[in-house]
């Protein structure tokens, strides 16, 4: 049974009521993003698909901003706002109950932010909770780019993690978008496992040419240097 909780540096995720419990990629995402970030001025950032608000955290973290998170899920949504309250940042998290394609945002964000469901036309499970959190029936990736165009300030970013298979689909639909990718990130388990997910930065503006790199999560039953680089201000 997974732990009721996952302790970091400076806050802790509790996760006894969200079907998505704090994973490896998606701890490896948020702050990868806050590496990103560091030089630019982010005064507002939108987590779409909240869960436990492990992202919003991450974030809060290592800026000023004021944060934003959207959940549809009631039981996620109660969970990410009790995280938020118990955290440090406490004054510059707020999470919205509410499907984002009926969202009414008051700004347009700095920074937009998603780990969304992974799964698109596969078989459902029983769960329900499980299937909002893992299979977009309420959003899907092309959704996702429409949205985050109307959503997005200017020279706003914006970063979502997908799982690797999706990544010719996706990047597809990207030059179908205004967006530019400005930054990619291949991620595998250790050296010896296929690629699983990868991590982009968009833009609404750039080059066609974009940086990409690669990241080995463990090695011979340790994190790698290059994983606990990214992960060093957050991890225990």
């Amino acid at each position: 049974m997974p732990n009721t909780y996952f302790r970091f540096r400076q806050f802790t995720v509790h996760q006894e009521k969200t079907a998505m419990k704090v994973c490896t990629d998606a701890c490896l995402f948020s702050a990868w993003i806050a590496t990103k970030i560091k030089d630019h001025k982010i005064e507002s950032v939108l987590d779409i698909g909240a869960g436990t608000g492990l992202l919003s955290l991450m974030i809060a973290q290592v800026s000023t901003a004021q944060v934003e998170a959207v959940e549809i899920d009631e039981n996620a949504y109660q969970q990410a706002v009790e995280n938020f309250r118990l955290s440090p940042w406490n004054d510059r998290l707020k999470a919205h109950h509410s499907d984002i394609n009926m969202f009414h945002a008051s700004v347009k964000y700095d920074l937009i932010i998603s780990n969304p469901p992974f799964y698109e036309n596969d078989l459902l499970s029983d769960d329900e909770q499980r299937n909002l959190a893992l299979h977009s029936t309420k959003l899907d990736l092309v959704q996702l780019l429409k949205l985050s165009k109307t959503l997005i300030s200017e020279n706003g970013q914006v970063a979502i993690l997908i799982p690797f298979r999706r990544m010719e689909y996706f990047e597809e639909e990207i030059k179908k978008s205004d967006f530019f990718i400005n930054r990619k990130v291949k991620v595998k388990q250790t050296p010896t496992h296929n690629w699983f997910r990868c991590m982009y930065i968009l833009k609404l503006s750039g080059p066609d040419e974009f940086p990409e790199s690669e990241i080995i999560i463990k090695s011979q039953d340790k994190y790698t240097e290059e994983f606990y680089s990214v992960v060093q201000d957050y991890y225990l």
